[in-house]
């Protein structure tokens, strides 16, 4: 990245001591495993009726599935490292003017579930970075086509002329305006009342579905906004790309210069294959590269507002120590607005705080598909096999010294968005953002660590981003839904974790991600201990030992073992107990509803039935919810408010829905 080795460290790592505690531990409790799988199969053979039989080889097979995934979880817990960063000392070794160049990605997809003005929210925050705002560039794809979410960027760019330096001279450090403005009584009400002005601006847009003539303020708005005709759909309309903002020439009110904002929708024709977010990345992977090609990207979703300025120095941090298979720094997703007991277990602990942890002492933590600083040279080949792009522009290393505006740099860029430019290229195979799964981030970041690279967790004090959460249980099912199915594409796939990434990670690490890649699995043992116990006691079948029975403490030990381990580790990850048991609720509500039917449409997909495709989370605050959800209960459709136990409406509703999916 052209700069020279520091002279002193910028971060640090550190070994968890508990690591040999699990070392152990994990030897004692798989000798336990064994043993319990070998009073299965005795239990087997001596079968006294057909139906004895087939209750103990249901609970064999269950048992060989949740000692697979046991197994799958120890890697996790092998080598735990935690990482310091030092951002106090980057400049003292690298000038503001020397920094690299930073490209940022913001993606959203359907403006009535993603609202825009959360995507302008999202977009001001990031454009406040504490950075060189010439370097700065942000990129926003709007995979719904929408003249909407255009709006709102311009009407966003506005209004950072007077919010970028009113946060620099009151030093904030949440630069969300939207966030800021509802948790800080606010000294310049001007200020405040200019930001809710352009909300209601946009979210009178949003409701009435089109752009009226009064919003349009300038010619070049009104060409821009022109380009949605009636032939225009989301399904089908040309490549739209708009420089909302240009560094060098807007000036904000103190006269620095503003960063380069970007509207991207990639060409989209009824033909083509879309390949979702994945798609969506590598159209901006290429339009980035045309117009700018900084060596560093950011990639974010919708809702994931920069909660510290400072963020990009923590990455420089670890991008400056000239690691040279380094590919990228991974933040968590921290919730805003989560209640003291998270009902739906948003926060997804163990997958955002515990397990990236334990990748850290291996090769680093996958890529969580937000929140995460690539370098740029990562997206073409592995560290020592450069694979060359079509065109030189589309080069990483290609210096880009015309402005943002040059008509054949954005005659170019339309190009490399056409949905038909990808045809037979490298692009999501040996390219780019990775195709082949729903969870494209996961398969991604899988795809990068079995090339070589390296990752690293970076989780400061201060959150640097902070996201939305699913407020209501249908929207977080349908969520890890998708998720199920698209971790089941890779696990039965020529790159399944336990055979390609064994051979290309070593076993610990392929482990890991084959906790995550077979994890729906665990709907079926789910299922066996939820139904088969109480069948069994009908049929005067008892499926665990008596008290008195020397296996009995086999069962006590394997069962407080297991929990008592996971409770551990979740309050040593500043969880509490009342959260940790929600996320065990929500843990069999998944696997009974969500890995169920995300299972059931892999073997669908594979017998050749259509299905239903990607649904986007909707991002709409609901008000009432909001309330729900931040005193601790759910609330069904009809307004019914239950208590932490009962989500018997909405897990109905769930089953009812997708059940229907299948008639």
């Amino acid at each position: 990245m052209g700069t020279s080795t520091p002279k002193f460290p910028l971060h640090s790592s550190k070994r968890l001591r508990r690591r040999f505690l699990n070392r152990a531990f994990a030897v004692i409790y798989f000798s336990a495993i064994l043993a319990l799988l070998y009073h299965h199969a005795e239990s087997l053979l001596y079968s006294p009726t057909y139906g004895a039989f087939f209750i103990s080889t249901s609970l064999l097979i269950s048992d060989i599935i949740l000692g697979f995934m046991w197994l799958n979880s120890q890697a996790f817990r092998m080598n735990p490292v935690i990482e310091n960063v030092f951002p106090e000392k980057i400049e003292k070794i690298c000038d503001r003017e020397n920094f690299p160049a930073l490209d940022i990605f913001i993606c959203t997809a359907d403006p009535y579930k993603e609202p825009p003005m959360t995507v302008a929210n999202t977009a001001l925050s990031v454009m406040a970075y504490d950075y060189p705002a010439e370097k700065l560039s942000i990129y926003v794809s709007d995979d719904g086509g929408s003249e909407l979410t255009l709006f709102a960027l311009m009407e966003a760019a506005k209004f950072g002329n007077y919010w970028l330096p009113f946060c620099r001279e009151n030093k904030v450090l949440n630069r969300c305006p939207e966030a800021y403005f509802r948790s800080n009584s606010c000294s310049n009400s001007e200020i405040k009342t200019m930001y809710e002005n352009i909300k209601r601006r946009v979210e009178s847009v949003v409701e009435k579905g089109k752009i009226i003539d009064e919003y349009k303020t300038s010619e070049e708005e009104a060409e821009a906004i022109g380009k949605w005709n009636e032939g225009f759909t989301r399904q089908d309309h040309p490549t739209v790309i708009q420089v909302v903002s240009q560094a060098g020439n807007e000036k904000d009110i103190r006269g620095h210069s503003m960063p380069n904002l970007v509207y991207v929708s990639r060409e989209k024709c009824r033909t083509s294959e879309h390949h979702f977010k994945a798609g969506a990345l590598n159209a901006l992977l290429r339009v980035s590269a045309v117009l700018t090609n900084a060596p560093i990207i950011l990639t974010l979703d919708c809702d994931m507002i920069s909660n510290d300025p400072s963020t990009p120095h923590q990455m420089l941090c670890h991008f400056l120590d000239n690691t040279p298979k380094l590919g990228f720094v991974q933040y968590p997703q921290r919730f805003d607005g989560l209640n003291k007991a998270d009902i739906y277990a948003s926060e997804f602990r163990r997958m955002f705080y515990i397990n990236p942890v334990g990748m850290n002492g291996l090769s680093g933590p996958d890529y969580f598909g937000t929140g995460t600083f690539f370098r740029r040279r990562i997206f073409y080949g592995a560290p020592s096999s450069f694979i060359e792009p079509e065109i030189v522009e589309l080069n990483p290393d290609n210096f880009v010294d015309r402005s943002i505006k040059n008509q054949s740099s954005l005659e170019l860029a339309h190009h490399v968005a056409g949905c038909n430019y990808e045809n037979q290229t490298n692009w999501g195979s040996k390219i780019g953002f990775r195709y082949g799964s729903l969870v494209e981030d996961y398969y991604t970041g899988y795809r990068l660590h079995c090339e070589g690279w390296k990752s690293v967790y970076c989780n400061p004090e201060r959150a640097s981003f902070l996201c939305e959460m699913p407020i209501s249980l249908n929207d977080s099912l349908n969520q890890t839904k998708r998720w199920a199915l698209g971790l089941l594409e890779v696990s039965f796939s020529k790159h399944s974790p336990l055979v390609f990434g064994v051979r290309f990670l070593g076993p610990l690490k392929a482990h890991c991600y084959a906790y995550y890649a077979f994890g729906p699995l665990l709907s079926f043992p789910v299922a066996v201990y939820a139904c088969l116990p109480q069948i069994a006691l009908l049929n005067n079948f008892s499926v665990f030992p008596k008290v008195w029975d020397p296996w009995f403490f086999l069962f006590i030990f394997l069962f407080l073992g297991a929990y008592g381990q996971d409770c551990l580790e979740f309050v040593l990850a500043r969880g509490t107990i009342l959260r940790w048991w929600s996320d065990q609720r929500m843990w069999l509500i998944r696997s009974l509803s969500s890995d169920l039917f995300g299972s059931l449409e892999h073997i669908i997909n594979h017998l050749g039935i259509a299905t239903r495709g990607f649904e986007v989370t909707s991002k709409v605050v609901d008000n009432e919810q909001n309330k729900s959800v931040d005193y601790g209960v759910s609330e069904n459709p009809k307004g019914r408010k239950y208590g932490l136990l009962d989500f018997s409406d909405a897990y109905c509703k769930f089953w009812g829905s997708e059940l229907l999916a299948y008639l």
